[in-house]
């Protein structure tokens, strides 16, 4: 089946790409409105791009009735976020912050979170989660009707002690943070337990088989 995005309703060509780019990690974004709101949201049109310097990335659909969400505006006009992460014991109140709040209603109130100080960034972490990455923005682009993009530069990483295996060699236990990532449908999410390793191929290691493999045929 061809699906041709250049001519797919909006709400369909959605389904399409959400339902393909799977598992996708949350980016649980807090931000600091002009007038001192402290906002959240998950968004899962997120991912690290880069790590000289470290980047990541988020992209913020628009919101149907209000046009840029309150994330969106906020990034914008401030040019600053935090990325906390989530852990299974944190996907309910998770997604409590989806709620459709006005601007002026805090959405860590709402799910019974703490705001946390950040070092580096005015708006604050979530106090919960184990990982947080504040960020500063080093580009933003607005690719369709209130739909940004936005590439943040993370100054300051934070994690939880209980998480980090060897601070010198930044060894972090990830299984034992058990995130979540977000699936295809609404409301669908997966666990990072069903896991399996293979070992990056080297060229020279691959020739020397090749060639190890040609003589024993010979």
């Amino acid at each position: 089946m061809r699906f041709d995005l250049t001519d797919l309703a909006p709400d369909l060509a959605y389904k399409v790409l959400a339902s393909t780019v799977t598992p996708r990690p949350i980016a649980w974004v807090t931000t600091l409105s002009r007038a001192g709101i402290v906002n959240a949201a998950p968004y899962s049109f997120f991912n690290v791009v880069g790590s000289e310097p470290p980047t990541v990335v988020l992209g913020i659909l628009r919101d149907p009735k209000r046009g840029f969400k309150d994330t969106a505006r906020n990034v914008l006009e401030t040019g600053e976020f935090v990325v906390n992460l989530v852990p299974r014991a944190l996907a309910e109140a998770m997604n409590t912050t989806c709620m459709d709040a006005p601007a002026d209603v805090s959405e860590l109130e709402l799910a019974g979170l703490s705001a946390t100080p950040s070092t580096a960034v005015a708006p604050p972490r979530i106090a919960e989660s184990p990982v947080s990455f504040e960020c500063r923005v080093v580009s933003s682009l607005v690719t369709g009707p209130e739909q940004v993009l936005v590439v943040g530069r993370v100054l300051t990483a934070h994690v939880a002690d209980e998480y980090v295996l060897d601070s010198r060699r930044a060894h972090i236990d990830t299984p034992r943070l058990d995130l979540i990532a977000r699936l295809h449908g609404s409301g669908w999410y997966a666990r990072t337990t069903d896991t399996f390793q293979l070992e990056r191929p080297n060229w020279d290691r691959w020739c020397r088989s090749a060639s190890t493999e040609r003589e024993s045929a010979g």
